[in-house]
C-alpha cells in the first residue's frame, strides 16, 4: 500500500470495522473452497437462503476494497470543466457547493487526487479576439482557489508535483487548455502558458481554428492540422506540453501522429465503436494508432458519448425545438423556448447511460490494444445534465472500482486505469522535453 499521511487519513476517513473484516475474511473462505467454521452450526440454512447469502457477501466486499483502492492509489481525471463554470458562476469549491459536479469533499469522498482543471476557451473567440486574456483569466482563477485553501489544494506542474501533494494529503490541479486558441498563431504564447502551468492542450474545440480542424465542425479548412498546427505539435513536444487529440478531425489526428516524437492523450473521448459516425469518439483504428504510440484515450462519461440512445435523443429533442421555435415565430433564448424544453424532458425522460455501459467502453479499449492505454477523462461540469446513474460528480470514482472489480480486474490494472497511464504519458512528454 501507498504511504499515506496522517492528513490523508483524515481526509478520506476508513475504517475497517468489525463487520467488513469480517465480510472480506468470509469472502476469501469462499473462494478458497474453505468453510467458515462458525457457518458449520448453520444445516438448517436452505441452499437459496446460502446463495443470497453468499451474493450479499461478495457484494459489500467488492464495494469496501472499491473505497481501499480509491484511497491507495492516485485517482487522476483527464478533465473537468471547473474554471469556466465558476466565471460563469463562482461558488468556493473549497466547502460543498449548491451547483455543479466538483468540490471538495466530493472530491475527498471519491479519492479523486489530480483532476486536471480544464481551461476551457469558447470556439466563438476565435473570430471575435480575447482568447488569450480569456485564459489568463481562467488560470489565475484556478491559482486564486489554492491560494484559498493550501491545505486543500496544490498546483501540480509536473509529475513530481503530484506524487508529492498525494502524500501530502492534498489534492492536485493539473491545468489544461480546452482549444488552442489562445496561441493566437505566436509560439511565444505556448512557452507563456507552459509557464504558467499547462500541461496539455486541446488543438481545437467546436470550430475549426488555426491549427486544426474540428470533429464537430462540417467545415474542414485545413484538411486536417494546418501548416502552424504542425509546427505547434513539433513544439508541443520540445516544451513538454502533451498534445490532446479529444475534439480534433479524424484527419487532423492523423497528421498528429505523423508528426509528434511522444505518446499523445485524448483527455476526453470514449470509443466509437458503441456511437458509429459520431466522429468525436474514437474510431478502433485511432485507438490502435494510439496505443501504437504509447498514448492513452480517457473515456469521457456523458451518456451521448457512451450511448447511442442518447445521441438519437439528442437529435430528436434538436429537431422538436427547431419545429417549435418556427412555428411560434419565436426569438432565441426566449422563455416559452425554455418552458418547452422542460416539459418536452418531462415527457421524454433522457435515457441516462449506465455505468456497466461507461465500463464497457474501457472493456472495449483494453481487449482491442491492452490495459496500458486507457484512462478517466469523465468531463464533469462539461456535459451538464447527462452524466450515468451512479456516475454523477466526483464522489462517484469508487462506483467505477467496484464495476471493474466485478468485471475481474486486478488492483494493479485499475491502478493503471486510475493514474498509473496518464502519468507514464505526461512523464514521457517531461522526459522528451528535458532532452529537447
Amino acid at each position: 500500500m501507498n504511504s499515506i499521511s496522517s492528513k490523508r487519513i483524515k481526509n478520506h476517513p476508513f475504517k475497517m470495522s468489525p463487520i467488513v473484516a469480517g465480510v472480506i475474511l468470509s469472502l476469501g473462505v469462499i473462494v478458497s473452497g474453505c468453510q467458515d467454521p462458525k457457518a458449520v452450526t448453520a444445516k438448517s440454512v436452505t441452499a437459496a437462503e446460502s446463495t443470497t447469502n453468499t451474493e450479499q457477501v461478495v457484494a459489500v466486499n467488492y464495494a469496501a476494497l472499491a473505497q481501499e483502492i480509491a484511497k491507495k492509489y492516485i485517482i487522476t481525471d483527464g478533465h473537468i470543466d471547473v474554471p469556466y463554470r465558476l466565471e460563469d458562476e463562482f461558488e468556493n469549491v473549497a466547502d460543498h457547493t449548491e451547483h455543479g459536479d466538483f468540490d471538495f469533499p466530493r472530491a475527498v469522498a471519491g479519492g479523486l487526487d489530480a483532476p486536471f482543471m480544464s481551461i476551457y476557451i469558447p470556439a466563438r473567440l476565435e473570430k471575435t479576439g480575447g482568447s488569450k486574456a480569456l485564459a489568463d483569466k481562467l488560470i489565475t482563477l484556478v491559482e486564486d482557489i489554492v491560494k484559498a485553501a493550501p491545505d486543500k489544494f496544490a498546483l501540480a506542474h509536473s509529475t513530481s508535483d503530484v506524487k508529492n501533494n498525494f502524500a501530502k494529503g492534498i489534492i492536485s490541479l493539473p491545468m489544461g487548455m480546452e482549444n488552442g486558441s489562445p496561441i493566437e498563431g505566436d509560439l511565444a504564447n505556448l512557452k507563456h502558458f507552459y509557464d504558467r502551468g499547462i500541461r496539455y492542450i486541446t488543438l481545437t474545440h467546436s470550430k475549426a481554428n488555426h491549427i486544426s480542424d474540428s470533429s464537430y465542425d462540417e467545415a474542414r479548412p485545413a484538411g486536417g492540422l494546418t501548416d502552424f498546427g504542425k509546427t505547434l505539435v513539433a513544439e508541443m513536444n520540445n516544451i513538454g506540453v502533451m498534445v490532446d487529440v479529444s475534439h480534433i478531425s479524424d484527419d487532423a489526428f492523423y497528421d498528429v501522429m505523423a508528426v509528434t516524437k511522444v505518446p499523445v492523450i485524448a483527455s476526453h473521448s470514449s470509443a466509437r465503436h458503441f456511437t458509429p459516425g459520431f466522429e468525436r469518439n474514437m474510431s478502433d483504428d485511432m485507438i490502435k494508432l494510439l496505443a501504437k504510440n504509447g498514448g492513452v484515450i480517457q473515456i469521457n462519461f456523458g451518456s451521448s458519448f457512451i450511448s447511442q440512445k442518447a445521441i438519437e435523443y439528442g437529435k430528436l429533442r434538436k429537431k422538436a425545438i427547431k419545429a417549435f421555435v418556427t412555428a411560434n415565430n419565436l426569438e432565441k433564448n426566449s422563455v416559452e423556448i425554455q418552458v418547452f424544453k422542460d416539459e418536452y424532458k418531462v415527457n421524454n425522460p433522457y435515457p441516462y447511460s449506465t455505468l456497466d455501459e461507461v465500463i464497457a467502453h474501457f472493456d472495449h479499449v483494453i481487449k482491442l490494444v491492452g490495459i496500458d492505454y486507457v484512462g478517466i477523462g469523465s468531463d464533469y461540469d462539461g456535459v451538464g445534465d447527462s452524466l450515468p446513474t451512479n456516475l454523477k460528480d466526483v464522489a462517484s470514482y469508487p462506483n467505477l472500482i467496484e464495476g471493474f472489480l466485478k468485471r475481474g480486474y486486478s488492483e494493479q490494472d485499475i491502478a493503471k486505469i486510475l493514474s498509473g497511464n496518464v502519468m507514464r504519458v505526461w512523464q514521457a512528454a517531461e522526459v522528451y522535453a528535458a532532452q529537447h
